[in-house]
């Protein structure tokens, strides 16, 4: 099967000020297609051709494979957890209580995350994930990383590439993973339990 690139829910400038048009168009309009471009190219014809990109990141050892489908997943997870409007600028229900509950606090939670992000070096990621038995855990990802490859269910994550937020923030990525939660939509990670 090929991959394509994932079809935005908003205009390429419906975010702004906190991701800009110029970001979006760059980072999913370039990087992500070429990512998409780039898996297509090593899967053809082989064994992995006919798998879903979790299957993909599931099983493919590290290397050109696993990074781009890698970088897939967790673009498309990235762009369509966004809103320019979202219903709520926290989680209700399953989701607030289960943060309430492994966190303390939706607050805490956003401190651990952006904590998280800050703290990883380099390119990467910062997860909300669930685990087997339900509970919320927060990890951080180098480079392609997901979750799934530690058996967690991946539901939430911000972009700590410099891609993701040099134009609009140059060196400030605490800056913009604070700034992000004001376009989160949570019944999008709401529906990903």
């Amino acid at each position: 099967m090929a991959f394509e690139l994932v079809k935005l829910p908003y205009a390429s400038d419906a975010l702004q000020p906190v991701i800009s048009q110029k970001t979006i168009e760059f980072h999913h309009g370039k990087h992500l297609q070429a990512y998409v471009n780039n898996l297509n190219g090593l899967i053809q014809g082989g064994e992995l051709e006919k798998k879903t990109l979790e299957e993909i990141v599931a099983v493919a050892p590290e290397g050109a494979i696993f990074n781009n489908a890698g970088q897939v997943l967790n673009h498309n997870m990235y762009f369509l957890q966004f809103s320019p409007s979202p219903n709520s600028k926290e989680p209700k229900g399953k989701l607030a209580e289960a943060i309430n509950r492994d966190f303390g606090s939706f607050e805490n939670f956003k401190k651990e995350f952006v904590a998280a992000g800050v703290g990883q070096f380099g390119s990467g990621w910062a997860w909300l994930s669930i685990d087997k038995n339900g509970k919320l855990v927060i990890t951080k990802e180098p480079n392609a990383g997901n979750p799934l490859r530690s058996q967690l269910k991946p539901l939430f994550c911000f972009d700590v590439w410099e891609h993701a937020y040099y134009l609009d923030y140059q060196n400030r990525r605490a800056d913009q993973l604070n700034d992000l939660w004001n376009i989160v939509d949570w019944e999008v990670i709401e529906s990903r339990i």
